[in-house]
């Protein structure tokens, strides 16, 4: 197949017409929340929407350029590639599979002179009209990370996707005793760093398991909340997961209609089916993964999530029967939890 040949997007059939939208209308929309979160669950709501296209994790912004990108990747004890391998593949080659995963690591690599900024927005052009969605968790763990997605997309919008503290420690928890089943250390190294972040930045958390999500869940938040002083007020928005997933009719006409996207009965029934997304499965053997939403079985929208949780008492992965931090309280609150 030609380069020419290869331009033509797998989505093309049924999806939108180009007439739908205005072809200028292709800026990013960024999902920004920690990982083992609500994240992908919502990335493909929105992504199903006639006038969107969720991505899945792309951890392009780590990065500068494309040649660092794969540095970075090659370096990894996770396989931060195979969601952009996945994406590549689909988009470009008009599937996934083995065959088409291994010519999308040649596409990249030929790329390799790319910023990343560059390599993203090539993919939104072959996915245009549609707005991509991108979620990676991986772009709040630093300021300059976001501070480069935006400078990248100066026009992006950008979403911070909340949750309870108390729901992000256990499912945080939950997913390292669960991949813990059936991995080795080296494999869930990324598990152990989130579990104790920002502690594990100081150390090697194989000898330093200060295992206490809390931490993450506040030094997270507290980066997207910094970064965001600095974006348009009509460039972003903040929601409750648990809001969003309890009233998704509602939600998901807001967050449309904040978008400037259609709103009519079709377009959000479609957000409803999150499981129609090319992603929302695994991928072929040598590209399985491309979301945290894979480290544990079971449904993209999880029930569990919508528990009423509380900020008081003691934590359940804590031995010593202690609770939230005061500071953890105290910007739990301001985002409206009790």
């Amino acid at each position: 197949m030609s380069e020419r040949d290869d331009r033509q997007p797998a989505f093309a059939a049924g999806r939108v017409q180009k007439a739908d939208i205005d072809s200028s209308a292709a800026d990013p929309v960024f999902v920004l929340a920690p990982p083992c979160t609500f994240s992908w669950g919502i990335c493909a709501m929105l992504g199903q929407h006639p006038q969107m296209y969720g991505l899945p994790e792309l951890h392009l912004f780590t990065a500068e350029t494309m040649a660092g990108w794969l540095d970075l990747c090659a370096g990894e004890t996770y396989d931060m590639d195979h969601g952009l391998l996945r994406a590549v593949a689909e988009i470009c080659f008009g599937a996934q599979t083995e065959h088409t995963i291994t010519r999308a690591r040649g596409w990249l690599r030929r790329r390799a002179h790319f910023t990343t900024g560059f390599l993203l927005e090539t993919l939104a052009d072959r996915v245009r009209p549609l707005i991509p969605v991108e979620k990676s968790p991986s772009v709040v763990y630093r300021l300059e990370f976001l501070q480069r997605a935006f400078a990248m997309f100066p026009q992006a919008r950008f979403l911070h996707l909340l949750s309870h503290p108390r729901t992000y420690g256990e499912s945080v928890m939950e997913v390292l005793r669960e991949t813990g089943k059936r991995q080795s250390l080296p494999e869930t190294h990324w598990l152990m760093h989130l579990a104790s972040f920002p502690h594990s930045e100081a150390g090697d958390v194989s000898t330093h398991r200060v295992l206490d999500p809390q931490g993450g869940w506040y030094s997270l938040n507290t980066t997207i909340v910094e970064f965001l002083k600095s974006v348009p007020d009509d460039q972003k928005r903040t929601v409750r997961g648990e809001d969003l997933l309890a009233d998704a009719r509602g939600g998901t006409l807001q967050i449309a209609a904040w978008l400037g996207l259609r709103t009519d009965s079709a377009a959000l029934e479609k957000m409803r089916h999150p499981e129609r997304s090319p992603y929302a499965g695994s991928g072929p053997a040598n590209a399985r993964f491309g979301s945290d939403i894979f480290l544990l079985p079971g449904p993209i929208l999880r029930p569990d999530w919508l528990a009423r949780r509380s900020l008081e008492g003691p934590l359940s992965w804590r031995e010593d029967g202690q609770g939230f931090l005061p500071e953890v309280n105290q910007l739990a609150k301001q985002f409206g939890y009790e």
